[in-house]
């Protein structure tokens, strides 16, 4: 059965890669892009998603699924979508923003598939956790970036914005408030990276593993591919630069996009029967990987019968049938060490 999709935010980095992929692998289902503008074929759609007015459109396409792919801090796609009983998948949200739409939309008598997913892996942390144990008691994500990678103006608006705001990780089921680039961590990155100093990070991962999959301990820890912007950020941090500096200074920091990197994390999982490592690297790097995440997770939908309720995006999917998919992607390498 054909069905329209639409990319909302697909003229971006990461709406181009997800239009690209999905193409690729599903010619039979047509592809429209929402943009502000307007494009030059009837499949490119103006949809502004602080201008509720440009909605109709959604209608009149007959679109049966929305992928969400630049972020609406009003929730007015997530609303629209509940309203029309439109199967929706936003892959944007920084914590906050995702938590305060996920209590809303499981208030609502939802008729679709509300899909929330992580921005930063595309969502499939939890499902590579859930790969390989079922009763966990913490996880640790160690994420690897390179400033050479590809990076779209989004995530350097969120740096920019939340960088000095605390986040919480979680000790024996408890928020423990923290910032980015504190309590630096040496860690042993896989893929031949090596020994790294690696500093606090918020992604919306840990709230999913820790109040979603009920997991008492998340961290997640970062490093850049440069050790000095590293040490950089860890120190503009201790000594409290970034709460001096404007939002555009900010965002001057964290705007640089390379031609391309490759993204590396790894996540060690423990349990009652003691500790395993899963790494998956992105030769192509971090747009690729959630570009290719929302494109398995709209298959997911597509293919499979799931009800009609609010999910996150790992609990689509049957643990290991997501690994296999990660597996047979040309530019992912998946490993795992006891």
């Amino acid at each position: 059965m054909q069905s329209n999709i639409l990319i909302i935010g697909g003229n971006g980095m990461v709406g181009k890669t997800i239009a690209r992929i999905f193409k690729s692998r599903n010619p039979q289902h047509p592809i429209f892009i929402g943009g502000r503008k307007p494009g030059k074929t009837d499949h490119d759609l103006v949809v502004d998603v602080t201008k509720p007015d440009t909605f109709q459109t959604i209608l009149d396409k007959k679109i049966h699924l929305i992928i969400l792919s630049v972020n609406d801090k009003e929730d007015y796609i997530l609303r629209f979508a509940i309203e029309n009983n439109i199967d929706y998948l936003d892959i944007t949200k920084p914590t906050p923003d995702l938590m305060r739409a996920y209590d809303f939309a499981r208030t609502q008598p939802v008729k679709s598939r509300i899909v929330f997913s992580s921005g930063w892996m595309g969502g499939i942390v939890g499902g590579l956790v859930n790969t390989f144990s079922n009763a966990v008691d913490a996880v640790q994500l160690f994420v690897y970036y390179s400033v050479k990678d590809l990076a779209g103006e989004s995530s350097a608006h969120f740096m920019a914005e939340n960088v000095s705001k605390p986040f919480s990780m979680y000790k024996n089921n408890k928020p423990v408030s923290v910032k980015h680039f504190l309590n630096s961590e040496p860690f042993t990155y896989s893929f031949g990276i090596g020994k790294r100093t690696a500093y606090n990070f918020d992604v919306p991962d840990l709230y999913i593993l820790n109040k979603i999959e009920k997991i008492p301990d998340v961290s997640v820890k970062m490093t850049y591919n440069s050790k000095f912007i590293t040490w950089l950020l860890g120190a503009f941090q201790q000594i409290r630069i970034f709460n001096i500096l404007s939002l555009k200074e900010r965002k001057t920091i964290f705007g640089s996009s390379g031609k391309g990197d490759q993204s590396v994390f790894d996540i060690v999982i423990t349990s009652k029967n003691g500790s395993k490592t899963i790494s998956l690297k992105s030769a192509k790097g971090q747009a690729e990987l959630t570009a290719l995440s929302a494109v398995l997770h709209t298959e997911e939908l597509l293919n499979s019968r799931h009800e009609n309720k609010v999910y996150f995006s790992h609990q689509l999917h049957k643990p290991e049938v997501l690994l296999d998919s990660l597996n047979s992607y040309e530019s992912i390498n998946i490993q795992t060490r006891e």
